[in-house]
C-alpha cells in the first residue's frame, strides 16, 4: 500500500489502492477504524468514510450511495441549480414590459 505525500499545508491525497487496503484491514481483518487509522496515517474520519463507501459498494447500494450514485446526485443537483437560476431570470419582468403597463420611472410618464 502506498500513499501520495504532499508538501506542507496541502491536503493529503491517498491512492485508491491505499484506500482499498485500509478498508480491507477494517472490514476483512476486523481491525477498528481508530486502530487502522493510527497504523496507516489517515484520520479516523477519512477512514470511516472510506469504509462506509466500501460497504455501500459491497451491498450494491443497500446501505448507502455508491460512488456512481453520488456522482449522479451531484450532477442532478447542479442541473437543478442551473434550472432554478434560469427560471428566476426568465420569471423576472423585463424593464420594457413594466413601462408598457405604466410602471416605471416617474420622469418617463
Amino acid at each position: 500500500m502506498s500513499k501520495m505525500e504532499t508538501k506542507g499545508g496541502e491536503r493529503r491525497r491517498f491512492t485508491d489502492e491505499f484506500k482499498a487496503g485500509a478498508v480491507r484491514l477494517v472490514l476483512d481483518e476486523g481491525r477498528s477504524v481508530a486502530q487502522a487509522a493510527r497504523e496507516l496515517g489517515p484520520t479516523p474520519s477519512s477512514l470511516s468514510n472510506w469504509v462506509r463507501q466500501a460497504g455501500a459498494h459491497r451491498s450494491k447500494g443497500k446501505t448507502g450511495l455508491t460512488t456512481e450514485e453520488r456522482a449522479e446526485l451531484a450532477s442532478l443537483r447542479e442541473d437543478l441549480r442551473v434550472v432554478r437560476m434560469e427560471r428566476d431570470i426568465l420569471g423576472k419582468p423585463r424593464p420594457s414590459s413594466q413601462l408598457k403597463r405604466g410602471v416605471g420611472c416617474a420622469a418617463c410618464a
